[in-house]
């Protein structure tokens, strides 16, 4: 079975993201809110935007060393307008370093109209086994 993100990511599979995109230093990502992600306004919750825009952002950084995992270090958001229906956030690594990526990700409602922009900053690490000492536990650290 092939796990889309490189790595199983509870959180994002309950937010229910679809990788369209990973390649070259550019990601994208879909995502549809259910009716538990939205917010008082019935509109797309800014927690489940800024997690797909990171999630975005940390595929883009990964894209050009998928063996590598990353770690969000800081992380700017800015809301346009609300976010409504089918999203699509489209992550880019800007510049990088031996161990930092420097990113940018813009989400778009269905009609294209960008509805937020946040800058990222991520750091490459190696991704740990987990599990009991001693074990063979084929588990690792997500650090996206």
């Amino acid at each position: 079975m092939s796990i889309p993100f490189g790595v199983r990511v509870p959180f994002v599979d309950h937010l229910g993201f679809t990788l369209e995109r990973f390649e070259n230093g550019q990601s994208e990502l879909h995502y549809e809110a259910r009716p538990e992600h939205l917010n008082s306004f019935a509109v797309t919750h800014g927690g489940a935007t800024m997690t797909l825009m990171d999630v975005a952002m940390a595929t883009a950084a990964r894209s050009v060393q998928p063996d590598m995992g990353v770690v969000t270090i800081e992380m700017k958001t800015s809301f346009m307008q609300a976010a409504r229906g089918k999203l699509k956030a489209q992550g880019r690594l800007i510049h990088r370093t031996a161990t930092m990526a420097f990113t940018e990700a813009t989400l778009y409602d269905a009609e294209g109209k960008p509805c937020a922009h946040a800058t990222g900053t991520f750091k490459y690490v190696r991704r740990l086994p987990t599990g009991p000492k001693g074990s063979n536990a084929l588990n690792v650290i997500s650090t996206d």
